[in-house]
């Protein structure tokens, strides 16, 4: 699995470029099945999760080859659907959550799609219910195989019709606009998703021929077409390394420029860690985040706690919960996290505890942040990492903190973060990877 070693303590300086959104990238990647022409993408993060489904496109006959650095081409002019009922593919796909999001286009232009229970972050529950109803409400037909864990959907050719989302799932909006897009008629979608990462999708899909309206909003429109084409597309800076960059900046008292951040689509991101005290510039497209000594954490009007939740977009991102939260340790003040979407994303709050964080969580869903205003340092300590924004999370905290601090398991770093030693060690970090 391998670990990673860190010295904390060390103020560090210099740029820093955030790689392309992993989010983004799962989804644009997926929609290279619904044509058969090429699609070149690029500022693909080189990442273990996206890595992982290229994989399984490549098993299933997808034509991938890699022009540059995050730039790559691919053909899916020869898919062999059977691959879908394989035991290879059922353990590949089951590896990786992102594997749900080839069901909407391999069920558009194939007829049928499977798919094993998804893996990926130890975060609580997270159902598919919305993706299949979804698919149901056009036309397909579901079965659940429970003893295998297996699911399937079939249809000869999806009819649009009216989809209003239980929820606004990006990952199910992202898949049923895929599937809408080769459906016969029109297809209804509200309470839509409407990031930016679902944007640049239908942007994406526009290009290729499909017929969106209603981008940016939670009501998409789909005129179905009969077939899609090649395009070439770019996609966007990661918001979450972003939003993480700026939260490592203030723990260490560092000096950072986060390069090309795209600062347009980051919605409120900087004005949620200004709640934090944190002050920096914003200087193009660049976010200059000076050294400073003190962050102060700010109330509400009537003098009350600040808390800070996820919601849906333009909400604030859960993604980026645990930074924030990891960030208030040394702020001035009191902070109250409220975690609405997943039950356990908050229990790794017992390793800030052990390197002395001053933390109280009051349930699964919300923890109270008393800070520590850099007055007491955090100490080193072991540790595993549960998921991706945990373990960036901890890393964080470990660079911060005086002492040796060993993470494990950082295959759960790996799978959202690109390169993130290499890039830490150009700040000056002091951190090593070795294999276990």
């Amino acid at each position: 699995m391998g670990t990673f070693i860190i010295e904390g303590g060390h103020r560090l300086r210099g740029d820093i470029t955030p790689q392309g959104a992993k989010n983004e990238a799962l989804q644009v990647i997926s929609a290279v099945l619904l044509t058969d022409e090429e699609v070149v993408i690029s500022n693909v993060p080189e990442i273990l999760d996206v890595h992982k489904l290229i994989e399984i496109l490549m098993d299933m006959g997808v034509k991938v080859s890699r022009r540059a650095k995050g730039t790559y081409v691919f053909q899916a002019d020869e898919i062999n659907p059977d691959y879908l009922i394989s035991d290879e593919y059922r353990a590949k796909a089951s590896g990786i959550r992102g594997s749900v999001m080839i069901m909407g286009p391999l069920l558009a232009r194939f007829g049928r799609a499977f798919l094993p229970k998804p893996g990926g972050d130890k975060i609580g529950r997270r159902r598919l219910d919305t993706h299949f109803e979804g698919f149901k409400k056009l036309g397909a037909s579901f079965r659940f195989n429970r003893d295998e864990n297996f699911y399937g959907v079939e249809a000869e050719r999806l009819e649009g019709g009216y989809v209003l989302l239980p929820e606004a799932s990006v990952t199910g909006t992202a898949n049923l606009l895929m599937a809408a897009s080769l459906a016969k008629g029109k297809t209804t979608i509200y309470n839509a998703a409407c990031e930016p990462y679902i944007q640049q999708l239908s942007k994406m899909l526009n290009r290729m021929g499909a017929k969106i309206s209603g981008i940016g909003s939670n009501l998409l429109t789909i005129e179905g077409v009969e077939k899609l084409g090649g395009t070439e597309h770019r996609i966007l800076p990661d918001m979450i390394e972003v939003g993480s960059w700026i939260g490592l900046a203030a723990m260490t008292r560092s000096d950072i420029r986060i390069k090309n951040a795209s600062v347009e689509n980051l919605g409120q991101i900087p004005d949620t860690f200004r709640k934090l005290g944190i002050r920096f510039d914003i200087e193009g497209d660049d976010i200059h985040i000076p050294e400073q000594e003190h962050y102060e954490i700010q109330t509400f009007i009537d003098g009350s706690v600040l808390t800070i939740y996820d919601a849906p977009w333009p909400g604030f991102t859960p993604d980026l919960l645990s930074i924030v939260l990891v960030t208030a340790i040394q702020a001035k003040g009191n902070l109250l996290v409220h975690q609405k979407m997943f039950e356990s994303r908050l229990f790794f709050v017992d390793r800030l505890i052990d390197m002395g964080a001053e933390i109280v969580l009051c349930d699964p869903h919300r923890a109270h942040v008393s800070g520590l205003n850099h007055e007491v340092p955090l100490r080193g300590v072991r540790m595993v990492s549960p998921d991706i924004r945990a373990g960036i999370s901890l890393l964080i905290a470990a660079l911060s903190a005086q002492g040796t601090s060993h993470i494990h398991n950082i295959q759960q770093i790996d799978r959202g973060y690109e390169a993130i030693d290499e890039k830490l060690r150009a700040l000056g970090a002091q951190i090593r990877r070795v294999d276990d």
